[in-house]
């Protein structure tokens, strides 16, 4: 009887301990969940405690479940820890499919390493992260982690879906505030997903997020910060680094900049003011003197990142920079402003977003934000904006990483929400020029002379910079379209006072014209031919944007081959919409030879979902005319 009591109750135990471990079993995953993800968060909560002006404590806790090897980019278990933030706790467990215990992972069993770039010459922030290698899929992971940091002047923005093909079972926010510091919060891209705020105090703000299904990448759709649900969080009053901060707007903000983090770092040696003051000469002229000091500190330093308690917010102080003939962006910014400060020339230290992709500083919700620094220099009633990072672009260059973003202008008396430069379409201009012979045997040896300008002309001088076989791999894949490509001469030109980059190439090509009993064919766009592919969607749900626009206009004399008449040659052809315009033309001339002009104008522009369609059957008609091919035959 005993036996059979004890049988029962090891029964009973064991279907306890069953049911706990098939908790994170995968089949428990809904199927609308699992359509379109590589993972699923079971759940995803922070709770964030500010306990004051300087103490804040994040805890995390992460149920990630990976259902393939794309899926472990999700699970995002790594905490970054410096001087002021220290990490009390991280650990994970990982489980099978079937919610059985298969490891546990302490501290000790996790990477940790520095997290800076291969730039950063000073770094002291570090971070620890999980490297798990899984035997099968799929498994779940539970990772938990708790920090203490002392800067408050980031708050960590929250997003309730963490990117594409993830979806989310539940997700919560805690947070909770003294109601002396200036909480504030900002709800964004909220509608049409299940969340429900189950705090709004003014101690306390709590959301909580249910069946979140996974999205799919759309291309050509904005960044994804801008379409889906998020809440920016910051405080009036902040510690960052060790100094305090009061701020409820970015004009309070950008006052509190100049005088606790630059004042006192543009002081210069006796020795350099007069070195710049000699370059300068008579000039004054405000740019012009501008132009010889940017081109003063290109010359002179380069960029190095320096990430060391303050320092990755406070530039270095500019005598350093004079003396070691390095710094980062905020140093080199800064002492760009110091010496133009010798000189008479006001200028001001610009926070902002640097990337290829256009994101703006948020101008309605202040929070420290922003990953780079420039420099500003009024000219009249507008701006030039300095790139001081780089020791080849031209003065006030900014296309393709500054260009057109919203950005936070330190002055004296407070921050100033600015839009950086606007490269119109018209100006991100190509203008290619050249000639090309087809003999006999279809054999191609052309050359032609490309001149670059706008944003082009940032994607074309870096060719210049290239070793020779990076070069030529650069114009196998431009001219993708020739095959059996041999580049011969190659000459650039680079003029950095127009803005102009111009490339003189000459290039060969065996069985570019393709011969078929006493038939001649090849495509007549040899040299700008787009070969792009807009991709079907289906359903499209993203609007999509256009971010940069440009012109390239081509003018090609083709010299066809002796013994050969023209039996077809393609139509004009005209197209026009709300995305541009596009032209071809070919003109007979004399000797056997044609005139080959094709224009292309792509507009910059944010569009619906619905116009995507039309959008793609734009491109189409343009890729499908610029292979449009010219038909010989032999006399």
């Amino acid at each position: 009887m005993k036996n059979q009591v004890f049988a029962l109750i090891f029964f009973l135990f064991s279907l306890v301990s069953n049911a706990q471990k098939s908790e994170y079993s995968t089949a428990k995953i809904a199927d609308s969940l699992k359509e379109n993800a590589n993972a699923v968060v079971r759940l995803d909560q922070m709770d964030i405690m500010i306990a004051s002006q300087r103490s804040m404590n994040i805890k995390t806790q992460r149920v990630v479940s990976v259902f393939n090897e794309k899926g472990l980019n999700d699970i995002d278990a790594y905490q970054h820890y410096d001087k002021t933030t220290s990490i009390k706790n991280i650990e994970a467990i990982v489980y099978d499919a079937f919610g059985n215990e298969i490891k546990k992972i302490k501290r000790k069993d996790f990477r940790d390493q520095s997290a800076a770039g291969g730039s950063t010459l000073f770094s002291d922030n570090r971070v620890v992260y999980l490297d798990y290698t899984p035997v099968s899929y799929p498994f779940t992971i539970v990772y938990k982690s708790e920090i203490e940091t002392s800067n408050t002047a980031f708050i960590p923005q929250w997003y309730f879906l963490g990117g594409y093909y993830v979806s989310v079972e539940k997700c919560i926010l805690n947070v909770t505030f003294p109601n002396n510091l200036g909480f504030k919060k900002k709800e964004l891209y909220f509608s049409g997903f299940n969340i429900k705020k189950t705090a709004d105090t003014d101690t306390k703000l709590s959301y909580e997020a249910v069946n979140i299904l996974a999205q799919k990448a759309e291309d050509l759709s904005p960044a994804f910060s801008d379409l889906y649900p998020k809440v920016l969080m910051s405080l009036e009053y902040f510690n960052l680094e060790g100094v305090d901060g009061n701020a409820k707007n970015w004009k309070e903000y950008g006052k509190w900049f100049s005088d606790k983090i630059l004042a006192g770092t543009t002081l210069l040696p006796e020795e350099t003011k007069v070195k710049i003051k000699t370059l300068i000469g008579n000039e004054t002229d405000p740019i012009k003197k501008a132009k010889i000091v940017y081109q003063f500190v290109q010359e002179k330093s380069r960029y190095v990142s320096v990430q060391v308690g303050i320092g990755g917010w406070k530039p270095m102080f500019a005598s350093d920079v004079d003396r070691l003939g390095y710094g980062d962006c905020k140093a080199l910014s800064n002492y760009t402003r110091a010496l133009l400060d010798v000189v008479g020339v006001s200028s001001f230290y610009t926070e902002l977003y640097g990337d290829l992709d256009l994101r703006d500083i948020d101008e309605d919700f202040f929070s420290i934000q922003g990953n780079h620094a420039i420099l500003c220099v009024p000219d009249k009633d507008k701006y030039v904006f300095l790139e001081c990072t780089s020791q080849n672009d031209p003065f006030g260059y900014q296309a393709n990483f500054t260009d057109n973003r919203k950005v936070v202008v330190i002055k004296p008396d407070g921050g100033e929400i600015i839009r950086t430069r606007i490269y119109d379409p018209l100006n991100n201009a190509q203008f290619s020029k050249g000639t090309y012979t087809i003999d006999e045997n279809g054999s191609f040896a052309g050359k032609i002379n490309i001149r670059s300008e706008g944003s082009q002309y940032g994607r074309k001088m870096i060719v210049e910079k290239l070793q020779p076989t990076e070069k030529e791999a650069h114009y196998k894949e431009y001219w993708g379209n020739i095959n059996n490509l041999k580049l011969g001469k190659i000459n650039f030109a680079n003029d950095k006072e127009n803005i102009r980059f111009t490339e003189d190439i000459q290039i060969t090509a065996v069985n570019y014209g393709t011969i078929s009993a006493n038939k001649m064919i090849f495509v007549m766009d040899a040299f700008n031919q787009y070969t792009g592919n807009v991709k079907r969607i289906r359903n499209r749900k993203n609007p999509f944007q256009i971010q940069r626009g440009y012109l390239d206009t081509d003018e090609i004399e083709i010299n066809l081959p002796v013994g050969f008449s023209i039996e077809f040659l393609p139509s004009n052809f005209e197209l026009k919409g709300k995305f541009g315009e596009y032209k071809t033309e070919i003109i007979k001339n004399e000797n056997n030879k044609l005139t080959y002009k094709r224009s292309m104008f792509l507009n910059k522009g944010k569009y619906s979902n619905k116009e995507y369609d039309e959008y793609r059957l734009f491109m189409e008609q343009v890729s499908k005319n610029d292979n449009a091919k010219i038909i010989l035959a032999k006399n």
